[in-house]
């Protein structure tokens, strides 16, 4: 008996202990590099409120931790990255840092984190050297890899009997690395790919480009753009008549956030991401009713992915009890959680990728509408990570 009160005695003092450190420790600061201005505000602006959503759920803490949250606005500029992340590092001393849409950026931002040290959670960029060359420990991905929707969406393009396809999108690293997905998938299903199309970002004069795909004739055309590029391309392509006679198809972010802009030019549109508004879970459905509630909008994939973003740092944090110096520990803890997210639970890869199911939706009204999986637990290949 005394040796149980003691025991218990003991594991009492260990809760208060850690419950004490965290009341006593500082502000946990937050550092969101997100595209405030630009074809990417109202991407940064969902991921944003999808993070502060989920540490408001939380009671404002997260691993017992206010949070101070300081912000930078990365103009979706590949050229001022470095510096911009540095004011994040250097000037704001933030513990972790959370962004960005733009991949060039993002790029830049994890060569800054591995070698500052300083944990970077990436609520999109897909490029694919973040969980490949330029993974790192203490680089973590909410998202996806740009290779990832592509490839699902090539799987499809293939199921569908298309033989023929050209793709376009802006050249930078999302659009390359997302069509040689496609273009995996898609070959390795029987496909070829006639012609990649790009034109430099943010450029949105589309109609040559557009003119060349008529003359070409293929059986589908696959798409990457985000934002307001999407809307105009959506809305160009429809206008040229192409829409009747030559198959649009996509990632998920063609017509993601952008459907209410894009209007009847987007009906029927097939894209394939690893969310959809219609998911039927109980766990959507909240967070779905939470976000409308909160901005009075409905949540997009760029929300879903800074919603999960702050419960990947929250399932590091509370195994520390927010103690930031125990990195290996933190970063461990991180990486091997099940996040049960609004898209469907994940864990990560050991390159720390989300591994997780792509579906196929149709775009109906205003929402994209789940009608199956392309590709169920997609693992991102991570080529050229080394931990």
């Amino acid at each position: 008996m005394r040796l149980s009160h003691t025991l218990f005695a003991a594991a009492a003092v260990a809760a208060l202990s850690c419950s004490a450190y965290a009341q006593g420790q500082p502000p946990l600061k937050v550092g969101l590099m997100l595209p405030a201005t630009g074809t990417f505000a109202a991407l940064g602006d969902m991921i944003e409120r999808g993070f502060k959503l989920h540490v408001e759920e939380q009671g404002g803490k997260l691993g017992g931790r206010s949070i101070q949250y300081f912000k930078v606005d990365d103009e979706s500029e590949p050229s001022k990255a470095t510096d911009n992340v540095n004011k994040l590092i250097k000037r704001d001393n933030v513990d972790v840092i959370v962004g960005t849409v733009h991949s060039g950026v993002a790029l830049a931002m994890a060569r800054a984190a591995k070698d500052s040290g300083t944990l970077l959670i990436v609520p999109n960029a897909g490029a694919d050297a973040i969980t490949g060359p330029q993974c790192a420990p203490n680089i973590f991905r909410s998202s996806f890899s740009n290779w990832q929707p592509g490839y699902a969406t090539g799987v499809v393009a293939a199921q569908k009997g298309y033989k023929r396809a050209m793709t376009i999108t802006w050249g930078y690293a999302a659009g390359n690395e997302t069509v040689k997905g496609f273009t995996e998938a898609f070959e390795k299903n029987g496909g070829k790919v006639m012609k990649d199309l790009t034109l430099p970002f943010p450029n949105v004069e589309f109609q040559p480009l557009l003119t060349e795909i008529a003359s070409q004739k293929p059986d589908v055309v696959f798409a990457f753009f985000a934002g307001g590029g999407a809307v105009k391309f959506v809305k160009d392509y429809d206008a040229a008549g192409l829409k009747k006679s030559i198959p649009l198809m996509g990632s998920g972010f063609l017509t993601d956030g952008t459907l209410e802009a894009q209007g009847a030019s987007a009906q029927g549109l097939i894209t394939s991401l690893h969310y959809g508004d219609n998911i039927e879970t109980p766990r959507n459905t909240a967070f779905r009713n939470k976000f409308a509630v909160a901005y009075k909008v409905n949540p997009d994939v760029y929300a879903m992915q800074g919603y999960d973003a702050a419960q990947m740092l929250a399932a590091g944090l509370n195994a520390v009890k927010g103690d930031m110096s125990k990195k290996d520990a933190l970063y461990a803890a991180i990486g091997k959680a099940q996040i049960d997210s609004p898209r469907g639970k994940f864990k990560l890869s050991a390159q720390h990728n989300p591994t997780q199911d792509f579906y196929i939706r149709e775009a109906k009204g205003n929402y994209n509408v789940v009608t199956g999986i392309a590709v169920k637990a997609l693992a991102d290949p991570g080529r050229g990570c080394k931990m």
